[in-house]
């Protein structure tokens, strides 16, 4: 038997040094700058783009991953308490970058023209991709604008980081060539000076961003999100603006890209959503982030708080996700795995403070699988809605 238990967060003892904030961002301006005011270097905004449409969340669920319903002047209007709040939380040499489409993109630019000043805006970026449909009726839309502003004129900005070997990519008029010590080069003479263009110099992105594409189906990247974003766009974006160990933001978390791109580059993460499916393909995607992988040195705690209080999920609705049996000193508990009468999610462990300690996971169930649940620990389950509890054994 289940009985529903009141909690307020979690805390995860690995998957990285960060917080995940299940709010409305626009909810938590205050919150947030009483906490993080100062202190944030880099902040990544990928909000809604007036589309008028509703996502799904594609992971065998019934979930919605979120409405962007919002007409263009509501859109304006939240995203201006949302970029003020960010003007203070940024570091003196923080920076900012706002993703948007054309929608939005005048009058985003005007508004963050109007927030940080003109002066500040670094680039206006473009990042071009070859994925999705063609038009007939207009030229078919394939970039989205990512504005890049700086706090002030300390901004720190190392385009070193996003810098990649220039390779063997050649053009038709220069001649192929070793020098004296074998490295390989491109020559191409002018006004009677020889110009040399090494395959091993690095090479750095200018403000068309055309070398990383969408994530296409099958990709294993993929969580099922909506709009999911690439990886790599965004450890481009932290590499130039942090340095390991700075705190990287991003209030619009949608599946976590930004998160496990810190977590990847040994940055620390806040991310923010007011989607269900967001907390869930976050929570997945970071806690499968495991401390014995190479790219982590040892493992940092993660946290997920409740500024509003989640979908609950009921005993009764629970009891169908899980088959549980006594056993000694406390219950083994079969998971039924996921799709739409199964479970999505499943975690065990104790609720100290109004704060569930996770001990052991199915992060993604996939056939029917086995948690051991102590005497006295409580039982973490979300199923194929979202909506999620934590529960008493008995």
């Amino acid at each position: 038997m289940l009985t529903l238990s009141e909690c307020g967060g979690e805390f995860h003892a690995f998957g990285g040094d960060g917080e995940f904030i299940y709010a409305h961002s626009e909810d938590i301006t205050d919150t947030l700058i009483e906490k993080y005011g100062g202190k944030v270097k880099l902040i990544y905004l990928d909000p809604p783009f007036g589309t008028g449409a509703t996502f799904e969340f594609k992971d065998k669920t019934a979930a919605k991953a979120y409405s962007d319903i919002l007409d263009r002047e509501e859109c304006t209007s939240l995203m201006r308490k949302v970029l003020i709040c960010c003007r203070e939380l940024l570091s003196e040499d923080g920076s900012i970058y706002l993703h948007i489409d054309y929608r939005l993109s005048g009058v985003m630019r005007r508004t963050m023209d109007e927030i940080f000043g003109e002066a500040n805006l670094m680039n206006e970026i473009i990042w071009s991709y070859k994925s999705g449909g063609r038009a007939i009726k207009h030229f078919s839309r394939k970039h989205d604008t990512i504005l890049f502003y700086r706090k002030s004129k300390s901004v720190y900005f190392n385009i070193k980081a996003a810098g990649v070997m220039r390779g063997s990519d050649r053009r038709n008029h220069m001649k192929r060539r070793a020098d004296e010590d074998g490295r390989i080069y491109y020559a191409i003479r002018s006004n009677g000076k020889e110009y040399r263009y090494y395959e091993d110099d690095l090479i750095y992105p200018s403000d068309v961003w055309d070398d990383i594409e969408h994530l296409h189906q099958r990709d294993p990247e993929r969580t099922g999100y909506a709009t999911q974003k690439p990886e790599a766009l965004l450890k481009r974006i932290i590499s130039v603006s942090t340095k390991p160990g700075d705190l990287v933001m991003d209030l619009f978390a949608g599946s976590g890209t930004t998160a496990a791109a810190a977590v990847k580059l040994n940055r620390r993460f806040v991310i923010a959503d007011c989607s269900m499916a967001s907390m869930l393909a976050s929570r997945r995607r970071i806690l499968t982030l495991h401390p014995n992988d190479d790219m982590l040195s040892d493992a940092k705690p993660f946290t997920v708080n409740y500024a509003s209080a989640p979908s609950a999920l009921t005993a009764e609705n629970a009891e169908k996700l899980i088959d549980m049996e006594p056993a000694e000193g406390g219950f083994d508990v079969n998971i039924h795995k996921g799709g739409e009468e199964g479970c999505a999610y499943a975690a065990c462990g104790s609720i100290r403070d109004g704060v569930f300690h996770a001990r052991d996971y199915v992060i993604k169930p996939m056939n029917s699988e086995k948690l051991f649940v102590r005497e006295g620990e409580a039982l973490h389950l979300v199923d194929y809605n979202c909506s999620q509890g934590y529960f008493d054994l008995a």
